[in-house]
């Protein structure tokens, strides 16, 4: 009797250590949280999957691709081992989607971004079935616990940007081709003639809304009334912009950009523009993540941190009088140090507020 009870305990003692073991060296069997310091190498050596739904293409020279080339850098920098990336295009409908925003969280996948503001009630619909996965969207300010949002204060390169419309124009009218009136739109065309006004208060900024993100016809048919009435620099923002961008290449006039460089579409017209640095905003999100912080995180795009920077032309770099280059390079100083805020308008002030 006695001997079957040494092995009934020698039985019991492999049986625990066999279930210490399984739940990984825990006792209590309670595995440790997602992304802890603690989880050690075993964290660090799995590949971060992420995916992307963009309502166009990730060649569309403007707010998608930005993204994109963002995702691209970091898997270079990381490792195609340890980086995968998967896109979903031309999901502007909310229900699609939705539908492909649901299917890349049912497969596992870790960040999950659906890149543009009209994808928020959704992505926090969905957010709520799948608490282990990161989801991020922007332009916006509303987080969850597992969602991101993503900001850039479009309001400080415009008013760069600005500037030099302010100095160079010579005809003293300036056009702007807006989407949508909302969002980052408004933040980049207030932020825009503000900057105009401050080197040039005579100057008139003529704004003017397609109505979509997408209609690179319209665009370029609003470029074309602007200069038939006068405007010599123009400006604009989403993925539609490459219409206009093409009509005032056509003209002889100049264009400058915002998201990213779009100087390669018309080298001889395109002064400068502000560039995203999604490759920042995307490693701070998987950092973050490892660190067990899945979202609930409003992440900003300024100069004081790196993500926004301001590009210049250097084709047509002899264009630009230095007096208004020395301008707007003191003044990016000041607004990368604090020293100068870009004011914006009440309602999108208020949002700023609420992080």
């Amino acid at each position: 009797m006695k001997k079957w009870k040494k092995v009934i305990g020698v039985l019991v003692l492999m049986f625990m250590m066999a279930l210490v073991a399984a739940c990984g060296g825990n006792p209590s069997g309670q595995g440790q949280k997602e992304g802890q310091k603690d989880g050690g190498q075993a964290q660090q050596s799995q590949k971060v999957r992420i995916a992307m739904v963009v309502a166009s293409t990730v060649d569309d020279m403007a707010w998608s691709q930005s993204m994109y080339e963002g995702l691209k850098a970091v898997q270079k920098k990381m490792g195609e081992d340890k980086v995968e990336i998967a896109v979903s295009e031309r999901l502007g409908d909310a229900v699609n989607a939705g539908a492909a925003i649901r299917q890349y969280a049912s497969q596992g996948y870790d960040i999950v971004i659906a890149h543009g503001a009209q994808y928020q009630s959704v992505l926090r619909e969905i957010a709520a079935d799948f608490p282990k996965t990161t989801f991020a969207y922007g332009t916006g300010f509303q987080t969850a616990p597992n969602i991101f949002a993503y900001d850039p204060q479009a309001q400080e390169g415009a008013y760069l940007l600005g500037m030099l419309a302010g100095y160079m124009t010579k005809t003293g009218i300036i056009g702007v081709v807006g989407p949508v009136e909302a969002g980052d739109a408004i933040k980049y065309n207030y932020g825009f003639e503000q900057g105009v006004k401050a080197v040039n208060p005579k100057a008139q900024v003529r704004i003017a809304y397609t109505g979509s993100f997408g209609d690179i016809v319209g665009a370029g048919e609003l470029a074309k009334v602007h200069m038939d009435a006068g405007a010599d620099i123009l400006t604009g923002s989403s993925q539609q912009s490459v219409g206009a961008i093409k009509a005032v290449a056509e003209r002889g006039k100049y264009w400058l950009s915002t998201d990213m460089d779009q100087s390669s579409l018309a080298p001889d017209t395109v002064l400068a523009a502000q560039a995203y640095n999604w490759e920042k905003v995307v490693t701070k999100m998987i950092e973050l993540r490892k660190q067990g912080v899945l979202g609930g995180e409003h992440l900003t795009l300024s100069f004081s941190d790196g993500t926004l920077e301001l590009k210049f032309n250097s084709k047509l770099a002899d264009k630009i009088p230095q007096e208004a280059k020395n301008a707007v390079e003191k003044v990016k100083q000041q607004i990368a140090s604090g020293e100068l805020k870009i004011e914006l308008p009440k309602e999108q002030g208020q949002k700023q507020q609420q992080k």
